[in-house]
């Protein structure tokens, strides 16, 4: 009996030890590259705003606003994944402000990238008018209209959240990992959510697809830079791109609530960690790297910062190193 008992003892010792492992090298799998594409988007907002001509000029400007956005979205993602990984529960208040910031962040995305498409289709559509139409003001306006309204979408869901009977809570501490759901806590902020992403993707596709088009309908005209014109399409085409991948990020959560269903924990936790890699962490770093080698003036100054902090941290590690 005290043989079978040892037995047990051990396998469930086993079995803890394989977990307490497979979170370890995981966390460390994914912690890895979000540190490296958090060290690029911190250059590249560097970089952003090391020259003149990039804080004065509007398409920057606002490139500006998608890297910072994303920079922080990577963060907090990371932050919440540690959390839930090292089986660190923290109380829904705290919970709550997290996965809201988050989740502003991440749909700064889209309204920023309608934003850019709106401001390339002026430049090849209205090129005499493009100068007095995408102004500094106009820019800055346009940057707090955004974060405006995702914060009016904040403030919606938290008005949805009180609903909620939390008073009939034993504890404020949550007794599983912090996430996304944790927003969707009753029927109408479940509904609210899918409808409000149907209409942010719609609207966002919508307004991309139709700058497109009258780009290229522009690029046909006589009088159009039809150099200017294929580079504003390859722009738009990349935007699209870009809002594709933001699709991906806000689908993982109905993915995830999806194989739930059909899959034991285990897997779904792996599946997860999968899906977190590729769907959250690798696209906000896309930016950085495509618009960092697609334009001359910024691969130029990011080559340089980033040669320049990679020689400072040799030479500094080396100088620690000698007696």
């Amino acid at each position: 009996m005290s043989n079978a008992t040892q037995s047990q003892t051990n396998i469930s010792v086993g079995l803890e030890y394989r977990g307490l492992l497979e979170r370890v090298v995981l966390s460390t799998l994914t912690t890895l590259p979000c540190c490296v594409f958090l060290f690029i988007n911190g250059i590249m907002l560097f970089t952003l705003r090391s020259k003149l001509v990039f804080r004065e000029t509007s398409r920057y400007i606002l490139l500006f606003n998608l890297l910072c956005a994303d920079t922080m979205q990577m963060a907090l993602s990371q932050l919440l994944y540690l959390l839930a990984a090292c089986r660190i529960t923290v109380t829904y208040p705290l919970c709550g402000v997290l996965v809201m910031l988050a989740i502003l962040t991440k749909e700064i995305s889209p309204f920023t990238l309608v934003v850019m498409s709106l401001e390339r289709y002026v430049a090849v559509c209205y090129p005499l008018r493009h100068t007095t139409i995408i102004t500094m003001r106009n820019t800055t306006v346009a940057i707090f209209a955004v974060w405006g309204f995702g914060s009016l979408n904040m403030l919606t869901r938290v008005i949805l959240l009180l609903d909620f009977p939390f008073e009939d809570l034993e504890s404020l501490q949550m007794t599983d990992y912090c996430g996304s759901y944790m927003i969707l806590l009753g029927p109408m902020s479940d509904l609210y959510n899918k409808g409000y992403t149907y209409f942010l993707f719609v609207s966002a596709g919508g307004a991309i697809t139709c700058t497109y088009i009258g780009v290229t309908i522009a690029a046909r005209s006589a009088s159009t830079d039809k150099a200017s014109a294929r580079k504003a399409r390859n722009t738009l085409l990349l935007h699209a791109v870009q809002l594709g991948l933001s699709l991906s990020s806000f689908m993982y959560s109905f993915f995830l609530v999806a194989a739930s269903k059909v899959v034991t924990r285990i897997t779904l936790e792996r599946i997860r960690n999968v899906c977190y890699v590729f769907v959250i962490i690798l696209p906000k770093c896309l930016s950085s790297l495509i618009y960092g080698l697609r334009d001359q003036t910024i691969r130029y100054a990011l080559v340089y910062h980033l040669c320049c902090r990679l020689k400072l941290s040799v030479h500094t590690a080396k100088a620690q190193v000698s007696p």
